[in-house]
């Protein structure tokens, strides 16, 4: 059974999809976050990728984060968070399944995944990779990264982390929307203990955002944000 959002606002025009309760593509580049109430966003001691930790395993995240997915033309996502889940192959059925019809409808089941990694170092056995991923290795400015993309044919990009790529992408201007599911959940940070938030190493300098919609399902909200330039 597909989860079903209570709908608090949505000021996004275009064509709904149904379980959504609204439209959820975008134009550019959008990122797609869970964070906890106290701001945690990644974990060390998850035992793999921290979506899941920090959620708590909400199934309407995990439907989310598949629909957007399914909306994207590329997914792109940083070596470490490539790292943290050694078996995911970012498909957009693979995190929840039974939205596979949905999904297909949307877009596609399958958006091509792109991985940056300035030292190049990735496991070539990797599921993702051994299936088409792209490594984008050395250094690359966030503009050229996007370029890449954009060269490819990709024009609508979905970032899913982590905070360090969000971070460079952010500072540069070129995160057009923010997906956030905030989580009912305290973890608590202290000196050292390398938990991260949502932009890690970077000064944002108070960037505004506009709230476009708010959705509730049980405690979880699901926030989506455009940047304001």
């Amino acid at each position: 059974m597909l989860p079903r959002f209570e709908v608090l606002l949505d000021e996004v025009p275009g064509e709904p999809v149904a379980a959504y309760g609204g439209n959820p593509r975008w134009a550019g580049v959008a990122a797609n976050f869970v964070e906890s109430l106290d701001g945690v966003v990644a974990l060390p001691d998850a035992g793999g990728e921290s979506g899941g930790v920090v959620s708590g395993g909400s199934e309407p995240d995990r439907f989310l984060m598949g629909l957007l997915r399914a909306s994207a033309d590329a997914v792109l996502i940083g070596a470490g968070t490539l790292r943290a889940a050694p078996r995911d192959l970012w498909y957009a059925d693979s995190i929840f399944p039974e939205g596979k019809e949905v999904y297909a409808q949307v877009g596609s089941l399958q958006p091509q995944l792109y991985v940056v990694s300035g030292s190049g170092r990735v496991d070539p056995a990797h599921p993702a990779l051994r299936d088409g991923a792209i490594v984008l290795s050395g250094k690359m400015q966030p503009a050229e990264i996007l370029a890449r993309l954009r060269a490819d044919g990709r024009s609508r990009i979905l970032c899913e982390g982590g905070p360090g790529l969000f971070g460079e992408l952010a500072a540069a201007g070129l995160i057009d929307e923010l997906f956030l599911t905030v989580s009912p959940r305290l973890f608590g940070r202290y000196a050292g203990d390398a938990r991260k938030a949502l932009a890690e190493a970077r000064n944002l300098k108070g960037m505004p955002l506009r709230l476009l919609s708010l959705r509730r399902h049980g405690s979880h909200l699901f926030t989506r944000y455009q940047v304001s330039r």
